[in-house]
């Protein structure tokens, strides 16, 4: 087995997957990126990869074992989003958003585990803030965030025996091009036609003012080289406050809180 540890990144073509490929490269590391297109940095190795097909992940992590002999870390990174009154949205995309967001972190993580158990090796998976506050018009990836958080717990418990660590990352708001990819049904002469428009907006102008990706990045790569990391792990100041927050206050009140900031209308 070579000595030179061995980094697995899913969607590290751009932000903040691409941000962490591109730190643990600097710090030694063997990176391969696991996404549908290629990174811009020649020191990645890019096997393409779509996460929700696991006949896909399967010869990926195989040619990682053929090639580097050893994975060190898994940084489960690859998703997207949608947004829309959750009673318009369409079912097939649901669930295509839960085939890559959920169960693409889930077959990583499968096909992983026996080479990071060699290694006693670590998981980062990239959750979300959404995963604690369930934002109104993002029903289906606030879902899906908090379904990793709890994939990511019952891992932790699983892996730890073999001393392999699992952990979450849970962004806020982030400048990076998943803004701009997000599939959008606004509502178009509906019932919600008034509020979608301007509420996904508000969302949107969050992000675009978000936290760089490196900052996010920079948190990925301490879980996966701390002994024992934190299960979850909130990024971003103001976030964190709100984390806080969020178990100090009644539920019903925290709701009422998130959706006032999020429920908009263009009406005046």
């Amino acid at each position: 087995m070579s000595n030179v540890k061995v980094a697995a990144v899913t969607g590290a073509s751009s932000g903040i997957g691409l941000s962490a490929a591109k730190m643990f490269a600097d710090r030694g590391y063997n990176v391969y990126c696991l996404s549908r297109t290629a990174p811009n940095d020649g020191r990645v190795t890019h096997i393409p990869t779509d996460v929700s097909d696991e006949n896909a992940v399967t010869a990926a992590f195989e040619r990682i074992k053929s090639e580097a002999g050893r994975l060190d870390v898994l940084v489960n990174n690859a998703g997207f989003g949608i947004s829309g009154a959750t009673e318009l949205t369409d079912t097939a995309e649901a669930k295509r958003l839960f085939d890559v967001n959920f169960f693409g972190q889930f077959i990583c993580a499968k096909h992983a585990a026996p080479l990071l158990r060699e290694t006693r090796g670590a998981i980062v998976n990239v959750s979300s803030a959404a995963a604690i506050f369930s934002i109104p018009y993002q029903a289906f990836y606030s879902a899906s965030k908090s379904a990793i958080n709890s994939l990511t717990l019952a891992m932790r418990s699983e892996l730890k025996p073999f001393g392999v660590r699992v952990s979450a990352v849970m962004p806020g708001d982030v400048r990076t091009g998943f803004t701009a990819a997000r599939i959008k049904d606004d509502g178009e002469k509906t019932l919600y036609s008034d509020t979608v428009k301007a509420s996904v907006a508000v969302m949107e102008k969050d992000e675009i003012n978000g936290m760089p990706p490196e900052k996010v990045a920079r948190i990925i790569v301490k879980l996966a080289e701390k002994r024992d990391p934190k299960p979850l792990t909130v990024a971003g100041g103001k976030y964190k406050v709100f984390a806080l927050l969020n178990k100090l206050l009644p539920t019903g009140l925290v709701n009422s809180i998130v959706g006032s900031m999020y429920i908009k209308s263009e009406k005046k």
